[in-house]
């Protein structure tokens, strides 16, 4: 059943004008930069900033935006012998999958008929898959706070906040915390914070794979000390992975038992 569903939900948005608007933004962008920017690195360079801006506030405007306009679909499925659980699922991949799909087309696209090298490559995949983790954990904070707030307008207003507060408020936060305290020692809890933003984590290992930290200064060579090792790179996809499973698992659970 909850192939169905996902059959269903892929056709409905794979057809909807937004998610070509989506694709043709990442694609035309990518393009652009390769004719004026040249070489593959250069242009995951450029797109890193803009991926961490966009992909965060799309994700979850978009999710929003979806559940909220689909409760007469969820009402009138679950009237059928359908359960929660496979409805949840299917419709939370049938607009995560989609959303991913897109943006990895329309990056990748502009590096196959451009022949990147390998080194460009390897830079692609890794904003590829900071990009498509972003997409899927703002995509889970969306249902969430869909499911867990009735009233469109206040969800809607709590998704920008949180989009925004990740995006420019944490890391004010945290350059004003570094100024207050600027006379002790704070590499070990900068770490710390940093772990606890999904768009830091992903800002992190993209600097780290572009070889781009030196302009961090002391700070960067503190994340290269840390987040470059084995360790450290597993610790930061596992905090990516924890970002996930708390939103749609919190979501799982509220969708299991609201009253639509």
């Amino acid at each position: 059943m909850i192939l169905k569903i996902l059959k269903y939900q892929l056709r409905d948005v794979f057809r909807s004008r937004w998610i070509i608007a989506y694709v043709l933004f990442f694609l035309v962008l990518t393009d652009v930069l390769f004719r004026f920017g040249g070489d593959g690195l250069r242009v995951a360079t450029s797109m890193m900033n803009i991926i961490l801006i966009v992909i965060p506030l799309a994700s979850i405007i978009l999710g929003a935006f979806y559940l909220y306009n689909a409760r007469e679909y969820i009402e009138l499925l679950l009237c059928h012998p359908v359960k929660r659980h496979q409805l949840f699922w299917g419709m939370f991949l049938g607009l995560a999958l989609p959303l991913v799909a897109a943006f990895a087309g329309g990056v990748l696209l502009p590096y196959l008929y451009n022949a990147a090298g390998a080194e460009a490559w390897r830079s692609a995949l890794m904003l590829v898959f900071t990009g498509s983790m972003l997409t899927v954990i703002f995509v889970a904070l969306a249902y969430y706070l869909a499911l867990r707030f009735d009233d469109r307008i206040k969800g809607l207003g709590l998704a920008l906040v949180i989009c925004l507060f990740f995006t420019i408020i944490y890391d004010g936060l945290i350059l004003f915390v570094i100024y207050m305290l600027s006379s002790y020692p704070l590499e070990k809890p900068v770490l710390i914070l940093s772990l606890l933003n999904p768009i830091d984590l992903g800002r992190i290992l993209l600097l780290l794979q572009f070889d781009i930290s030196a302009l961090m200064g002391l700070t960067g060579a503190v994340f290269r000390e840390f987040f470059g090792t084995p360790l450290g790179m597993g610790i930061s996809v596992a905090s990516l992975l924890a970002w996930l499973a708390v939103p749609i698992t919190a979501g799982f659970r509220r969708f299991l038992v609201k009253d639509f």
